[in-house]
């Protein structure tokens, strides 16, 4: 059973963990925090556990952002989720190549590597096996389809809003230039963390803010707006070093299980919005049709669609959806 000290913000050490190409690290940690209550069946397993998986600068503390659907006041907080989230592999705080005083040494992992990571700690801590659902948002999403494609018996249902199943197009392209970015800086490989790479991680996220909002919302905002808003995401982006963020990006351009889609069995609603410039219905949202079995797909008009962290005008879509998983 779980304590009350574990309702919270928690740190815990894995003895070890097994990455791609053999490598291993020992005392990994892993950050997290959870809300909701554990309801457990007869034989002490946990049965309402939910996954909650972020963006690629999210942390456990993106909790915060859901508080329109998950806190106690929320119209979903009667589904009785107990909701764990956890800062992924390669994010500070959790283990990272900054957190590890690694850097350039820390071992290459991919998304899936990312899915164990969480896997293994459920299963060590909560000793979690199969979880209720999972609900990923932008490169989370990435996660939530890996595990669903990977490990197809381990949830019962799937949410990915802003999403898609591989890196292709200008996403690759984007990618591939924050990677020749980096690459293009001596500094890198220094001992010391310079100026320089703070100046270049600045550049980084204007150039990953470019891709946030849809279309029409950049169109309609003024350049005061849009300069208040891009220094408020480098700000809060600056929180992942260059190391952190090098890493993580790599995983994404491998990133591609559209082969595996059909893998998946759990009910899955996929949400978009219709001017959003990195993830397309067209392209990320449609295609999904007649490969995983049981699929809704809903796409909000942009008018709706205000900001990320707005989940607000989800409520109804979910709720509709989750009803049948209260408990």
């Amino acid at each position: 059973m779980i304590d009350d000290s574990d309702l919270g913000y928690n740190i815990y050490t894995l003895d070890e963990f097994k990455f791609d190409y053999g490598n291993i690290l020992h005392d990994v940690e892993v950050e997290y925090t959870t809300s909701g209550t554990p309801i457990y069946d007869d034989e002490g397993n946990i049965i309402n556990a939910v996954i909650l998986c972020y963006m690629y600068n999210g942390n456990y503390s993106s909790v915060i952002d859901f508080h329109q659907l998950i806190g106690p006041d929320s119209p979903l907080s009667e589904l009785n989720f107990f909701y764990i989230s956890i800062s992924s592999l390669g994010h500070p705080n959790s283990c990272s190549p900054s957190t590890t005083n690694l850097k350039y040494d820390f071992p290459s992992y991919s998304i899936k590597n990312r899915v164990d990571f969480k896997r293994k700690f459920l299963v060590e801590k909560f000793n979690i096996t199969n979880v209720l659902g999972i609900f990923g948002v932008g490169s989370g999403g990435y996660e939530a389809y890996t595990w669903a494609c990977e490990y197809p018996d381990e949830m019962e249902f799937l949410i990915i809003t802003s999403s898609s199943f591989k890196t292709n197009g200008h996403r690759y392209i984007a990618s591939r230039v924050i990677d020749s970015i980096i690459d293009s800086s001596d500094a890198y490989y220094d001992d010391l963390y310079s100026e320089s790479l703070s100046k270049i991680m600045v550049t980084i996220n204007r150039l990953i803010y470019s891709q946030h909002f849809s279309k029409k919302i950049f169109q309609n905002l003024t350049k005061f707006e849009i300069d208040a808003l891009m220094d408020d995401f480098v700000d809060e982006g600056l929180f992942m070093d260059i190391y952190d963020l090098k890493y993580g990006n790599d995983a994404i351009l491998n990133f591609d299980v559209e082969d595996k889609l059909s893998n998946i069995k759990a009910k899955t609603l996929v949400v978009s919005s219709s001017e959003d410039i990195y993830f397309s219905p067209e392209f990320d949202v449609y295609p999904l049709k007649g490969i995983i079995e049981n699929l809704e797909i809903f796409i909000f008009d942009d008018n709706d669609f205000v900001f990320y962290n707005d989940y607000s005008v989800f409520v109804d879509v979910f709720k509709e959806f989750l009803n049948e998983f209260k408990k």
